[in-house]
């Protein structure tokens, strides 16, 4: 019975999660929308700071989140060996005003070399489709959405590496 009720339950999802792919994919090839979020020292910046040097690659997460943690740390491997070549990654947390305050412990801990952003009420989220985590969205220099990815499972980071090194390779 307990089998019967979690297929349920996962097919039940994979229209949402289907859902959220495909208006993610309606992106891909067009410019990213552009934001203004809070950094966790309580600055402000803006997703145009970032663009014009190299590829960015925004990570929407949370500190519940498993796989984004996962995700994150294999981010890390991903900005020590591209950065230097001009990659960026701003990792954007999720977090709600319950959870808010776990986030500068969470990263500390990491002690992850990107920068992290907070979007606690999800607006940003919303304008990439981010209705599910961990996701995952790759822009070119100009600021064109090249890639995104729904979820992470381990070997997801060697797909986005490869599209940064094409991003890399065409200019």
């Amino acid at each position: 019975m307990k089998s019967i009720l979690i297929i349920l339950f996962l097919v039940s999802l994979s229209p949402i999660l289907f859902a959220q792919e495909g208006n993610a994919k309606k992106l891909e090839g067009r410019k990213a929308p552009d934001f203004k979020l809070e950094t966790m020292d309580g600055d402000y910046v803006q997703l145009s700071d970032y663009l014009g040097k190299g590829p960015v690659l925004i990570a929407f997460w949370a500190t519940w989140c498993k796989p984004c943690a996962e995700e994150l740390t294999e981010f890390k491997k991903t900005y020590k060996e591209f950065e230097p070549k001009g990659l960026k990654i701003v990792a954007i947390s999720i977090d709600n005003e319950k959870t808010a305050s776990k986030v500068k412990p969470f990263v500390k801990s990491r002690d992850y070399p990107f920068d992290i952003l907070l979007d606690p009420n999800s607006d940003v989220a919303r304008k990439y489709y981010a209705y599910n985590i961990p996701y995952s969205v790759l822009l070119d220099k100009n600021g064109t959405i090249v890639y995104s990815h729904l979820g992470y499972m381990k070997g997801n980071e060697l797909t986005i590496n490869k599209k940064i090194e094409e991003i890399f390779k065409e200019n």
